[in-house]
């Protein structure tokens, strides 16, 4: 939390003469302030696993494997060249997956 450094600061005196009173007073002034939040507006953003989704549009541009990347035999993932470990009869395999 900061802490404001040039903000007038109550003396002692001040701070005794606050009554019980005032300050459970000013307590229940704080709590009343919070906003209360409609839990289904707040989940109608979330998706659920196995949700249906084949009326979804995929906004995501796939890109062909580049020139100087390959696809592992072992995990099938799309690497660059120096992620290259070995082939294994003939297939690229990953640095990753050869560990």
């Amino acid at each position: 939390m900061a802490t404001d450094y040039d903000a007038p600061r109550k003396s002692d005196d001040d701070l005794e003469n606050d009554s019980i009173e005032e300050l459970k007073a000013r307590r229940n002034d704080k709590s009343t302030s919070n906003v209360d939040v409609d839990e289904t507006e707040q989940a109608e953003g979330f998706e659920l696993p196995g949700a249906d989704l084949s009326g979804e549009q995929l906004s995501v541009q796939v890109i062909p494997r580049q020139a100087d990347e390959f696809t592992c035999s072992k995990c099938f993932l799309v690497h660059h060249r120096s992620q290259l470990a070995k082939e294994e009869g003939g297939l690229p395999v990953c640095t990753e997956c050869a560990a």
